[in-house]
């Protein structure tokens, strides 16, 4: 028996915390109505055969459409459950379901599901292998683009990867929404992030590596979904303003550190 199967719940009760799991699934999600019975069919389906005990939280980030009711009126092969997030961004929503976790693990995907869910296995493998994140990429080697992202999107990622990898080394993909973590090190490291925005998981690998975690990048073969909600004028724009102030406290922090 793995680590995972054989896995317990911390001693003591934790006010508004979720139920013991093995392993947490956190989806964000924004007026993800229609793209999510398909994920959630698929995701559930692979967690069933697993001999973990898995749960799967989708954070509804402020929709007008009916992504909390569509989820609650189905029945799904694992638990699913909902909970709220008022303040908008990525970041807010996946910290607010990670933060209300006790499981050993817990990460976050995407709700257009782009990267494969098998993947799962081998960030598993990872962290049963003492890594503190593993995180899937669209370009570490080994990785494929089977429909890649329209040119705008294409331009603004390599420019963003360029700068977020002087803030995190050797990570060649920050952005793709697939990273489970060490659930005690991901908590840490989030109290000390502050971005909400697409820049988040910058911050997040950022603060994880400062604390000495490991990060296993996995290769993946990932697909565009056009019906993303990533627009690259609006949050292409605010992510790059996050990437900046990230840099300023960054040198800030050296400075301070310099005048000891």
């Amino acid at each position: 028996m793995n680590r995972l199967e054989s896995s317990t719940a911390p001693p003591g009760h934790v006010p508004n915390r979720r139920g013991h799991a093995d392993l947490e699934l956190v989806v964000p999600a924004f007026n993800e109505a229609a793209r999510l019975p398909a994920t959630l069919a698929e995701v559930t389906g692979f967690l069933s055969a697993k001999p973990w005990h898995t749960r799967v939280v989708v954070v509804d980030n402020g929709s007008t459409d009916d992504t909390a009711a569509i989820i609650d009126a189905r029945g799904w092969d694992v638990e699913v459950v909902v909970v709220g997030c008022s303040r908008p961004g990525k970041g807010a929503a996946v910290r607010r379901g990670i933060a209300g976790s006790t499981a050993r693990l817990v990460g976050f995907i995407d709700a257009d599901l782009s990267t494969p869910v098998p993947t799962l296995n081998r960030a598993v493998a990872e962290l049963e292998s003492g890594a503190t994140a593993a995180i899937a990429s669209r370009h570490a080697p080994g990785a494929e683009l089977t429909h890649p992202q329209p040119l705008l999107r294409r331009l603004g990622g390599s420019v963003f990867r360029l700068l977020a990898r002087r803030l995190v080394p050797g990570i060649h993909d920050t952005q793709c929404g697939f990273k489970i973590f060490d659930r005690v090190a991901v908590q840490q490291a989030l109290h000390r992030c502050q971005v909400n925005g697409f820049a988040f998981d910058v911050e997040l690998l950022r603060q994880l590596r400062r604390a000495g975690g490991r990060i296993a990048e996995i290769p993946v073969t990932w697909t565009d979904d056009e019906r993303s909600t990533f627009r690259p004028l609006r949050d292409g724009r605010a992510a790059f303003a996050d990437l900046l102030r990230l840099y300023r406290a960054d040198m800030l922090g050296a400075g301070q550190a310099g005048a000891r």
